[in-house]
C-alpha cells in the first residue's frame, strides 16, 4: 500500500470514528501529505469537525477543505431568524462581553465584527454561532485589543509549551514583537502545531500569531 493510500485510509477512519462527523458523503484524497476533503454536510459545525479530525492524523501536512454545507429544507431559516437567535445566544454567554460583537447575516453566512480583550472571547463567540441551525459559514473578523503588558508574552508562551507533554521546548522557537507572536521550529503533527498556536493566543497581550512551525 502506498503512503498516499495509507494516509487516505487513516483520515477516512478518523472521520468515521469521530462522533461529531455523521455525514457519509465526505470524500478524502491524499497526495504527498496534502489531504483534500470534499462532499456535503448538513451543518457548518460538522464541516469544522471534519477538518479538525483530518488534522489530527499523523502525516497530514496540509489540508484542502472543499466540503459544502447544504442545509436540509426542514432546517432552513431566514437570515432574520438566524440573526435574532445569534444575538440571544451571545447575550447569554458570559464569556462574551456585552455589546462587544456585531452580527451580520447574509444567505446563511454569519459575519462577526467588533473588538474584545482576549482571543478566547472571539473564539467563544464563533463556536456559539457555528452550531446554529441554518448557518453555512461563520466569518470571524473580531479584533483583539492589544493589552498593556506585552513584554512577558514570549516567556509565558515558552512556559506554556514547556508544561505540555506534547512539546520538546528545544524544537519550538518563540519570539514576540509588541503584540505579535512569531512561532518557528518543528513539531510532529498538525495537531501539535495547532496546540502551539493555541498556547500563543492564550497569552495575555497577543494580538496576532505568525505560525511558521513545520511538521516533520
Amino acid at each position: 500500500m502506498s503512503h498516499d493510500t495509507s494516509l487516505q485510509h487513516r483520515v477516512t477512519a478518523e472521520l468515521i470514528w469521530d462522533p461529531a462527523v455523521t455525514s457519509s458523503e465526505i470524500g478524502v484524497t491524499a497526495k504527498d501529505g496534502v489531504v483534500a476533503l470534499s462532499g456535503q454536510v448538513d451543518t457548518y459545525d460538522e464541516r469544522i469537525a471534519a477538518e479538525a479530525a483530518a488534522c489530527r492524523v499523523r502525516g497530514v501536512r496540509a489540508l484542502v477543505q472543499e466540503i459544502e454545507v447544504v442545509v436540509p429544507y426542514a432546517r432552513k431559516r431566514s437570515d432574520e431568524d438566524i440573526a435574532a437567535t445569534a444575538i440571544a445566544r451571545l447575550a447569554w454567554n458570559v464569556a462574551v462581553p456585552p455589546d462587544s460583537v456585531l452580527v451580520k447575516v447574509s444567505k446563511g453566512t454569519v459575519t462577526l465584527t467588533g473588538d474584545v480583550d482576549h482571543r478566547f472571547q472571539s473564539e467563544v463567540a464563533e463556536r456559539e454561532l457555528r452550531q446554529l441551525s441554518g448557518v453555512i459559514a461563520v466569518n470571524n473578523r473580531i479584533v483583539v485589543r492589544p493589552q498593556v503588558d506585552v513584554e512577558a508574552v514570549s516567556d509565558s508562551i515558552s512556559e506554556a509549551l514547556d508544561r505540555s507533554w506534547l512539546f520538546d521546548p528545544k524544537t519550538v522557537t518563540v519570539k514576540a514583537e509588541g503584540g505579535t507572536v512569531y512561532l518557528g521550529g518543528t513539531v510532529r503533527s498538525m495537531q501539535e502545531r495547532r496546540q502551539a498556536m493555541g498556547a500563543a493566543w492564550a497569552s495575555p497581550g497577543t494580538t496576532a500569531v505568525v505560525n511558521s512551525i513545520g511538521v516533520v
